[in-house]
């Protein structure tokens, strides 16, 4: 029996406890985003304040893929996935501790902080389990196409349903006491993948050198700067602005109303994500996936985000000419933005699998941590540019940039696998 064949099921089980860390994680960190959008929200941040909230966590994000790729590859996966789900931990006390006797200026340095260790953990958390993926996938057949689409669509329905769980801990039990709750969960949680983690994972590399981060693979680089401005397009209008507009529409001010409206914009944001996710799942039997070779799948990214531009331009148009908020512009963008959703989900789905497909095996950790630190810099752009925009411009100002990011990212994928590299897509 060869090598191989010994560790299928101990990869297989690996796999397993690698998702359910994964799922843990997330469920915790979309719960979290919501309780502080809508909580300093209702203390009267402002838009922009709001963003300032959110900025240190993406940044955090891109310093840790960076880095993280190079910490996997020396000391193992299995040790970046447990430091990323106790560092969630250590962020959700510090949470709690927060003061409301504190000044604005001390509060938001304060959450900003504390932000920012949620977001070395989310994406230490991250890059380990995309990039066990690459080593634990059968080969052939499509297969590593389906495992990513399965665990990458399996996350976000469960961050959707964070969203929903942050905005109805707020509105049952207040900020504080759902902090605690999440952080007892989550130690348990931790606990227990920790004792049933089977064999299966890389333990890491001594004299990994960290300039090997960078990669020299020009479709590697590519895929990165276009999978920045694609996770930008969407940031700009999901992390304030919508959020946001739709408070102003839903509620009335009363302690009820607020209420009523925290559960109203977390049941759409759950939905958005939790039908991204269930889109991403299934993209690889939608493309036909498993008969296409790597340049066809290549060619099919750049015809998505090219549709991808046309939504939220549409929807800037039409949010321009209604300045104020209304009821049906309300519903179109619900359904505007259900399509971006969508599209944009087989657009994310096509950059995780390229990721993987484009790297070697020896490098996954640290082109994957490279390739998510692109990620993290478009989340980043994103975040800044939403409160900016709806403070600026209102929503159709939040829209029109998503349309321009989504139109750079076209730009940028469609030259992959050009010159040179054609051959090495075909092959």
């Amino acid at each position: 029996m060869t090598q191989t064949q010994t560790q299928k099921p101990d990869g297989m089980a690996a796999y397993i406890a690698v998702t359910a860390a994964y799922w843990a994680f997330m469920l915790s960190d979309g719960a979290l985003r919501m309780l502080v959008l809508l909580h300093f929200h209702t203390l009267g941040f402002s838009p922009v304040q709001l963003a300032w909230l959110f900025l240190l966590y993406e940044f955090m994000g891109m310093v840790t893929n960076l880095s993280a790729g190079w910490i996997a590859a020396r000391f193992g996966l299995t040790a970046t996935l447990y430091a990323g789900l106790v560092l969630q931990i250590v962020a959700l006390v510090g949470l709690a501790q927060l003061d409301p006797a504190w000044s604005l200026l001390g509060s938001v340095i304060f959450v900003m902080v504390v932000q920012g260790v949620s977001g070395v953990a989310k994406d230490l958390a991250k890059m380990s389990s995309k990039s066990a993926v690459k080593l634990l996938a059968p080969t052939g057949d499509g297969a590593l196409f389906r495992w990513v689409a399965v665990l990458t669509g399996s996350k976000n329905a469960v961050k959707g349903a964070g969203f929903l769980l942050g905005a109805v801990l707020l509105g049952l039990w207040g900020f504080v006491p759902s902090i605690w709750g999440m952080a007892g969960v989550l130690a348990v949680i931790l606990i227990a993948v920790a004792t049933l983690m089977p064999a299966g994972l890389p333990r890491g590399k001594k004299g990994t050198k960290f300039r090997e981060v960078f990669s020299k693979d020009r479709n590697i680089n590519l895929l990165s700067g276009a999978r920045m401005f694609l996770f930008g397009a969407r940031d700009v209008w999901f992390v304030v602005g919508i959020p946001i507009y739709f408070y102003a529409v839903l509620s009335d001010g009363s302690e009820a109303g607020n209420r009523a409206a925290f559960f109203q914009i977390g049941s759409f944001m759950a939905v958005w994500i939790i039908a991204y996710g269930a889109v991403q799942a299934w993209a690889p039997k939608l493309l036909g996936a498993r008969d296409k070779p790597l340049d066809q799948i290549t060619a099919l990214a750049g015809r998505w985000v090219a549709i991808l531009t046309l939504v939220p331009l549409v929807l800037a148009g039409l949010a321009a000419l209604t300045p104020e908020p209304a009821g049906w512009l309300t519903l179109t963008l619900i359904a505007g933005l259900m399509v971006f959703g969508f599209v944009f989900a087989v657009n994310s789905s096509l950059h995780s699998y390229l990721i993987l497909a484009f790297t070697q095996a020896e490098r996954v950790t640290m082109d994957v941590g490279f390739y998510y630190m692109s990620n993290a810099a478009g989340r980043l752009l994103g975040t800044l540019l939403s409160g900016l925009s709806y403070q600026l411009g209102g929503l159709a100002l939040c829209l029109f940039t998503a349309a321009v990011m989504a139109g750079l990212s076209f730009l940028i994928v469609r030259r992959i696998g050009q010159g040179g590299d054609a051959a090495k897509l075909a092959a």
